[in-house]
């Protein structure tokens, strides 16, 4: 039976539903899903399977092209977009990080003019997330980011860099330990951007009244923070509690314990999410790289990315999202199913988007088909953005 064809001048794409496992044949038409209907049984063995597009709500770059390396070129944004779709994602938000006010403005601009002069882009970048460089000055919650550049919340800068990105910015990180953090929350809130904890050495008081303000998510939920904090309070315990709070984690394997992932994904239920926050050395062969944030770093065979003086401390992410669902399967922690929404539709639902109707009726057409082996591994083999197909294993 054949993954796809046509019919009546539709696309008709067929395959295992994520969820349940039953065979689907899914009908294409002006961009959304016309129809579902399920096919006779006997067949799913010969299918691979197919869910929506994935979501990744934080990534700084893929295979060898980094947002964060100014000045950044509008063509960097474009050719990022279409390798993203070899690995599942449809949907993404690029991560600009802490930089001097001036190397920010122009990413964000080179991001904005990127999706203003190619469709393909802008139907993918559904907002751009500025991590920084409002988070803590402290060493441990300010990870790799820039001391020198690290600020206090200011609405009139944010507000010039929203007009650089041509209001793009969507998603913000971060820390509430300011003074003036609650009135930026309350600002960005009201005019539509969301707001995440996140980089923070904020105290339980100042993330209670953070989320009261308007906050919605914590970012990288349990990394970006000391080594050593107080048993009991201190800001992961005090994010984790709050019940508005969504929470992203870095799912590959190295950044969070399996202990973490389950209590965390037990505690948030249908608000945790997975991101990859990858750096730009994601997807290339392992080796030993020299970074403009990092310094030397090595990028081993099993996917970890650390320094090369110390292998234990990380050096970033570098996989992307169908590995931290592989991660989450193999592990034993969720259902296929469960992984799966965790960097698909839930991270739409967060950011109110149409892609949050996953296999339904009327949603959009992005969609994944991939195999599911019998060693747990995932391999994406087919991509559609808005009902094209845009990659082909």
């Amino acid at each position: 039976m054949p993954e796809e064809s046509k019919r009546e001048g539709k696309t008709v794409v067929t395959g295992r539903h994520y969820r349940t496992g039953l065979p689907i044949e899914v009908t294409i038409a002006n961009g959304h899903i016309e129809n579902i209907c399920l096919l006779e049984a006997g067949v799913q063995d010969q299918l691979p399977w197919i869910g929506p597009g994935l979501v990744d709500l934080q990534i700084n770059g893929y295979a060898g092209r980094d947002f964060n390396q100014a000045p950044l070129a509008k063509e960097t944004v474009m050719e990022l977009t279409r390798d993203l779709w070899n690995k599942g994602v449809t949907t993404y938000y690029p991560t600009v990080i802490t930089n001097s006010a001036d190397k920010i403005s122009q990413i964000l601009r080179a991001i904005s003019e990127a999706c203003r002069t190619d469709p393909l882009s802008d139907s993918c970048i559904r907002g751009i997330h500025l991590e920084g460089p409002f988070i803590s000055p402290e060493d441990g919650p300010r990870g790799a980011h820039g001391k020198p550049y690290v600020t206090a919340p200011n609405w009139e800068l944010f507000r010039q860099w929203q007009e650089a990105a041509e209001g793009r910015i969507t998603f913000v990180t971060m820390s509430p330990e300011w003074p003036e953090s609650d009135e930026f929350i309350r600002c960005c809130t009201e005019s539509g951007v969301t707001v995440s904890i996140g980089h923070t050495n904020a105290s339980p008081e100042q993330i209670r009244s953070a989320v009261a303000a308007g906050a919605k998510v914590s970012t990288h939920l349990g990394n970006a923070a000391h080594l050593m904090l107080p048993r009991h309070p201190n800001y992961i315990w005090e994010q984790l509690a709050a019940d508005e709070l969504w929470a992203c984690m870095i799912a590959d394997g190295f950044h969070l314990p399996e202990s973490v992932l389950k209590v965390f994904m037990r505690v948030k239920g249908n608000k945790a999410i997975i991101v990859s926050d990858a750096v730009y050395l994601s997807g290339l062969e392992p080796g030993r790289y020299t970074t403009h944030i990092g310094g030397e770093v090595v990028l081993a065979p099993d996917g970890k990315l650390h320094l090369a003086e110390n292998a234990k401390v990380l050096a970033g992410s570098a996989q992307m999202l169908v590995w931290g669902i592989q991660h989450l399967v193999k592990k034993g922690l969720c259902s296929l199913a469960d992984a799966w929404d965790m960097a698909s539709i839930r991270p739409s639902e967060l950011m109110g988007l149409q892609t949050a109707k996953g296999l339904q009726q009327h949603a959009p057409a992005d969609l994944v088909l991939f195999a599911f082996k019998d060693d747990g591994s995932l391999h994406i083999l087919s991509t559609y953005k808005e009902g094209n197909l845009v990659s082909r294993a």
